[in-house]
């Protein structure tokens, strides 16, 4: 797998956690196999952040760009974690008075949150790394044009 492809999947492959657990809202009959799809998925959004940091160290992409897929990859550890302790249903039975929330529940909250973090630096660290091999930056456009992909430019003055 080429490296931005991998930077890619790891957005898609995101967004397939979250439908896979708001699936399992709709179809409830479905819900031990969609949780274990989901708890797969979580595992695999591990190994590629981890995939793709590597990669990325190895190129010389600007920092930035090394420092998102890196906190990315910090972050899908940390879901994972997270994970685990919804899965061993940690925290279930305490409730926190003031708020009426239990410890379960804020962990539900937190596992979310990072979640959303993950798909939005994964599309960050793809986009900059896409603009950056493609040397599209060093190129300004006009205000008020959309230019087209150069790609595609490139394709039909071929054809």
């Amino acid at each position: 797998m080429k490296t931005w492809q991998g930077l890619y999947a790891m957005v898609w492959v995101s967004l397939l956690a979250f439908l896979l657990e708001m699936t399992r809202f709709v179809f409830p009959a479905l819900s031990t196999a969609l949780l274990a799809a989901h708890v797969g998925v979580g595992v695999a959004i591990v190994g590629l952040a981890y995939a793709n940091f590597s990669r990325l160290l190895a190129t010389t992409v600007p920092g930035r760009v090394k420092r998102i897929a890196k906190s990315t990859l910090q972050m899908a550890v940390a879901a994972g974690v997270i994970g685990v302790l919804l899965g061993l249903r940690l925290g279930e039975t305490l409730v926190i008075p003031l708020v009426g929330v239990s410890i379960f529940n804020v962990f539900q909250f937190f596992h979310a949150v990072v979640a959303f973090a993950i798909i939005t630096q994964a599309a960050a660290a793809a986009i900059g790394y896409d603009m950056w091999e493609e040397r599209e930056f060093e190129k300004e456009s006009e205000p008020g044009v959309v230019p087209p992909n150069p790609a595609v430019q490139a394709a039909a003055k071929k054809a």
